[in-house]
C-alpha cells in the first residue's frame, strides 16, 4: 500500500470515528474538526513526501478551512511552498505557524532550514539555537548538525566544530555531520581524525562530488596515491561536469 493510500484510509477512519461518536455531521463537534484537521494535515504531508507538492495543497487548505489557526497546517504549507520555490509564501506560513505555537521546536527547526536555504544564515542560526534549547526534542542531533552547517557558512570554524561534535555525540550515524567534520579536520591538517570521519561517512552514505574530492585530498595528504587515483577516477566518471571535478583537475597540475 502506498503512503498516499494509507493516509487516505486514515482520514476516512478518523471521519468515521467522528460519526460513531455521535449522530449527525462529524464536523459539528470540536473534537471531530480537530481529528479531521489532523487527518488532512497528514494527508498533505504524505503528498509532499511523495514529491507531489501541488496535490498537498488541497487537504491542507481543508485543514485551514476547519481551523484558520492550525499551526501544523501552516507549517506544512510552508514546506509545500518552499518545495515549489515560493519563498515569500513559505515565509508567511512559517510565521503564522510560529505565531500560534512560538515554542514548537519542530517548526523552529524547519523554519531555520528554510532560512538557511535562503542564505539568511544569522537568522537561521538564531532559530536553530532556540530549537537546540529543547533538550527533549527527539531530533536534537539534527538541530546541532544544522547549527554546525550554519556556523561554517558564517565562517565560525571553531563553533562549527563544537556543534558538529555535539551532533555526533547525540547520534553517531549522521553522514552529513561526519563529512563536515572530515572537511574541518582536513582544513586544520588533522589528517588522521579527518580520515576516521571520512571512513565513517563512507560506511553510511553514497559518495558525492564533494566527498570524492575530499577523499582524493585526504589520500594524497596521507601518501595513499593508489586510493587518491581511484577516487579521482570515480569523480571523473560520476561527476565530470561539476566544480569539484574542475577543482580536482586544477590540483593535479
Amino acid at each position: 500500500m502506498t503512503l498516499r493510500a494509507a493516509l487516505s484510509i486514515l482520514m476516512l477512519a478518523l471521519l468515521a470515528g467522528c460519526v460513531s461518536g455521535g449522530a449527525g455531521d462529524p464536523l459539528a463537534t470540536r473534537q471531530g474538526r480537530e481529528e479531521a484537521g489532523r487527518a488532512y494535515v497528514q494527508l498533505g504531508l504524505g503528498y509532499l513526501q511523495q514529491g507531489l507538492a501541488g496535490q498537498a495543497k488541497a487537504p491542507l487548505s481543508q485543514a485551514l478551512a476547519l481551523n484558520s489557526s492550525d499551526a501544523d497546517a501552516h507549517a506544512a504549507l510552508a514546506l509545500v511552498f518552499q518545495a515549489e520555490g515560493e519563498p515569500q509564501l513559505a515565509l508567511q506560513h512559517f510565521e503564522k505557524a510560529l505565531a500560534v505555537r512560538p515554542a514548537d521546536t519542530r517548526i523552529r527547526n524547519n523554519f531555520g532550514s528554510f532560512l538557511y536555504a535562503q542564505g539568511h544564515f544569522a537568522d537561521a542560526q538564531a532559530m536553530f539555537r532556540q530549537a537546540a534549547a529543547d533538550t527533549l526534542y527527539p531530533e536534537r542531533s539534527r538541530v546541532y548538525e544544522n547549527l554546525g552547517l550554519t556556523a561554517r557558512r558564517l565562517g565560525e570554524a571553531e563553533q562549527a566544530h563544537a556543534y558538529l561534535e555535539k551532533a555526533l555525540r547525540l547520534n553517531q550515524r549522521q553522514p552529513r555531520a561526519l563529512l563536515e567534520m572530515a572537511e574541518l579536520s582536513y582544513e586544520n591538517r588533522h589528517y588522521v581524525p579527518a580520515r576516521d570521519y571520512y571512513d565513517r561517512f563512507s560506511q553510511l552514505s553514497d559518495q558525492n562530488a564533494r566527498s570524492l574530492l575530499l577523499g582524493v585530498r585526504l589520500a594524497s595528504a596521507l601518501d595513499q596515491q593508489g586510493t587518491a587515483a581511484q577516487l579521482g577516477q570515480q569523480l571523473q566518471r560520476l561527476y565530470p561536469g561539476t566544480p569539484e571535478y574542475q577543482q580536482y583537475l586544477s590540483e593535479q597540475r
